[in-house]
């Protein structure tokens, strides 16, 4: 891989994706972003790309993520000892959103999983700041007889917004019968892809897999369809933020369970009754119970935005929580935030004060998503 920084050593040097030449040709800011040098944002700008995402179609380069394929016989229940997820009963093409916890229910990463290529094997999509101590993990926990594979060598771009359909249905055809989080095999420009109908704006959207060396082709092929403009790292946050996704590292953690996060969503019948992987008995026992304190979405009085970090204080200035998440959300058209707070101030409404630059400036806890998701289901 090439060195974008010739007066670093290897050692240091930011890692590329196979669309860093394109990025750099297509006037993309350049930022260092979980060990890669990414775009930040192209000349459009982080407004102008938001929108045109929210409005018609956007492409973006998630190269940077662990894409992962688990194979072996008793592979579902192998990785069902390390997710709160049902992955037995995931049919061929299904895909299902979990988290890796750890024995105090903390997550150690979120992921997809995908019971891929006709049921052959599962597939992981994984953080790209964590993938390394990821694959590590799992591998260390796997039993004898299942292969491990990481996809160094694939590329990974997302396709989001209500044009996201048209585009796949004149490259793709058959893909746009895809429903919300499914996926198939396709062929694009004459390249074997993997196609899932899913991505983290709140937007309806595709996923495609393909080989690194074919990378560039199929995003000049994508980017050559009116509709659709390169996106960088800066829209892609602010999307994510108001469709109140979370993002590892800031709202969710090693030291957050998934009930914490408003993630119960997630774990299935037939595990909240069977249990079986760490941190279970804290994790099921917050789901009876309820936990202490929960994610919720804020929405600030005024113009000014609450940034990570930000004090979350109630009526009497006593600190009840952070923000983990907060900006401007330009489909809202003011400040979005989301955050942690005591679990008795967490009903939607509730007024709380956030502390940005020392002074306390009203808000409200809102309900998540802040705007309807766009997703298909048929």
């Amino acid at each position: 891989m090439n060195n974008p920084h010739p007066g670093r050593t290897d050692e240091n040097a930011l890692k590329t994706t196979p669309l860093h030449g394109l990025q750099v040709e297509l006037g993309g800011k350049m930022v260092p972003f979980a060990g890669y040098e990414m775009a930040v944002n192209f000349p459009l700008g982080v407004l102008g790309e938001h929108n045109h995402t929210r409005a018609r179609a956007g492409l973006f380069d998630v190269s940077h993520m662990g894409q992962i394929r688990l194979y072996g016989d008793g592979r579902a229940g192998a990785l069902e000892a390390l997710v709160p997820a049902d992955v037995a009963n995931l049919g061929p093409g299904a895909m299902r959103y979990s988290q890796l916890t750890n024995d105090r229910g903390g997550i150690i990463d979120d992921l997809i999983v995908t019971n891929a290529n006709g049921g052959d094997h599962l597939a992981l999509v994984v953080n790209g700041a964590n993938k390394d101590g990821v694959l590590a993990h799992i591998q260390a926990a796997l039993p004898a007889g299942m292969e491990l594979e990481h996809r160094t060598d694939d590329a990974l771009l997302a396709l989001q917004g209500p044009g996201a359909a048209a585009v796949m249905a004149r490259l793709a055809p058959g893909s746009e019968k895809l429903v919300f989080m499914s996926c198939q095999s396709a062929q694009i420009g004459g390249v074997a892809c993997h196609v899932s109908r899913a991505g983290y704006t709140g937007e309806d959207g595709f996923e495609i897999s393909m080989p690194g060396n074919r990378a560039e082709e199929i995003a000049r092929l994508l980017l050559a369809r009116e509709e659709v403009e390169a996106i960088g790292l800066g829209a892609r946050d602010s999307l994510r933020l108001e469709a109140g996704l979370c993002l590892h590292g800031h709202d969710i953690d090693a030291v957050t369970t998934p009930i914490e996060a408003g993630l119960a969503w997630s774990i299935q019948k037939r595990r909240r009754a069977g249990g079986g992987f760490p941190g279970a008995d804290i994790i099921l026992a917050q789901l009876k119970d309820g936990a202490g304190r929960k994610r919720v979405g804020i929405l600030p009085d005024g113009r000014a935005p609450a940034r990570e970090g930000a004090d979350v204080v109630d009526g009497d200035g006593k600190v009840i929580g952070a923000i983990t998440s907060g900006g401007f959300g330009p489909t809202l058209g003011g400040p979005v935030a989301m955050g942690y707070v005591h679990a008795e101030n967490g009903g939607t409404g509730t007024s709380l004060g956030l502390v940005v630059r020392g002074k306390t400036l009203p808000a409200k806890v809102a309900k998540m998503p802040f705007l309807p998701a766009g997703y298909f289901r048929g």
